[in-house]
């Protein structure tokens, strides 16, 4: 298994790196996180738990690390973490389906062809 705690301290080192490079695009970054914040009508640890579904369907592993902290530092609990990852199964599962779909109207206009 992958160190996390080892992962999020080199990503940090990794940003600060870009960072110096572009500030920018970090600035911008961090302007974009910060956005969410302004009305608070969801708290933190709920937004954490929903940038935790969010990070397993984007596949990012940066993601993971990062929220899952900060959902921790934010009170999460184990199983309120499991169920925000349920949801992510389910949507990810669901647009499978979806998308399956698209697959079989595809498989038919080649047929027709």
């Amino acid at each position: 298994m992958l160190d996390w705690n080892e992962y999020r301290r080199q990503l940090t080192a990794g940003v600060g790196e870009i960072g110096r490079l572009s500030p920018e695009i970090v600035r911008g970054y961090m302007a974009l996180g910060a956005a969410g914040t302004k009305t608070d009508l969801l708290g933190a640890k709920v937004r954490e738990l929903i940038a935790l579904a969010v990070a397993v369907t984007a596949r990012c592993d940066g993601c993971i690390t990062v929220h899952t902290d900060a959902a921790i530092r934010h009170g999460a609990t184990e199983n309120e973490i499991a169920e925000a990852l349920s949801v992510a199964i389910a949507v990810n599962a669901g647009a499978a389906l979806v998308y399956s779909t698209r697959v079989m109207d595809a498989y038919k206009s080649h047929q027709a062809a």
